[in-house]
C-alpha cells in the first residue's frame, strides 16, 4: 500500500499496481474503490 503526499491519518491508502486484483482480495477484504484502472483506494488497515 502507498498514501499520497497529502495523506491523513484514517484516510483511504492506495493499493500499488504491483499487487493483483487477486491478491489484494487475500489483503483487504473490505475491498476497494477503483478511480483508474491503476489506481485503487481501500480504506486504511488498523
Amino acid at each position: 500500500m502507498a498514501t499520497p503526499v497529502n495523506w491523513r491519518q484514517g484516510e483511504d491508502v492506495i493499493i500499488v499496481p504491483a499487487v493483483t486484483d487477486e491478491e489484494a482480495r487475500r489483503k483487504y477484504p473490505k475491498g476497494w474503490r477503483v478511480l483508474k484502472p491503476y489506481l485503487r483506494l481501500t480504506p486504511q488497515p488498523r
